[in-house]
């Protein structure tokens, strides 16, 4: 996912994706509308009070879901840098490693957020219900993808990416994007590690 192949699957120079997502019509209906990560007004997110890194790098609010949640990047950079989620319930932790990859997540699996503690199985009947609700899914991915940059074909499996999801969340990405609250307290990790499931 971030070998190789990247040059090849996204624009390669930085601030290629950010403007897109947020002044594109067909990305921001997807992203915004199917998604859940509204980009159109960059400048204008502030996370609440007290939000921020524990190692005390810098974190940088860029996008936001309908209901406040945030998405940031961690550090000093472009594009490259890690994603973060947090979430208003508490919740926190890197979901991708620069905005490639979560466009790449938010394209295949909108419903990521519905992951955490689910079974393979129980993640296709997610999916199949955001399918139900949106009859059109493909379409809108298909043209949002194309006015990224990105051929639909090219896009990984929700598998591969779900499993990109569980792997950020238990390695040294997560250990080094540990978000704390107003209190100095750490916030939720966003996917229990496997043992915490049992």
């Amino acid at each position: 996912m971030n070998g190789s192949n990247a040059p090849a699957d996204v624009p390669a120079h930085h601030g290629a994706l950010l403007p897109l997502l947020g002044t594109d019509q067909e990305v921001i209906d997807f992203f915004a509308g199917i998604a859940d990560l509204d980009a159109t007004n960059p400048a204008d997110q502030h996370l609440e009070d007290g939000i921020r890194l524990a190692s005390g790098a810098r974190l940088e609010q860029f996008a936001r879901g309908a209901s406040g949640d945030a998405y940031c990047f961690v550090g000093e950079g472009g594009e490259e840098r890690p994603v973060v989620y947090i979430s208003l319930d508490g919740e926190a932790g890197p979901i991708a490693l620069g905005l490639p990859e979560l466009v790449r997540l938010s394209l295949v699996a909108p419903w990521w957020r519905d992951a955490p503690g689910r079974t393979a199985d129980e993640l296709q009947v997610v999916a199949g219900y955001y399918r139900e609700d949106m009859p059109d899914l493909d379409r809108r991915r298909d043209r949002a993808s194309r006015a990224l940059g990105l051929d639909p074909a090219g896009l990984p499996p929700e598998a591969t990416v779900l499993a990109r999801l569980g792997e950020l969340s238990r390695g040294p990405v997560a250990a080094a994007c540990v978000i704390v609250g107003d209190e100095s307290e750490p916030l939720d990790p966003l996917f229990a590690s496997p043992a915490e499931t049992g």
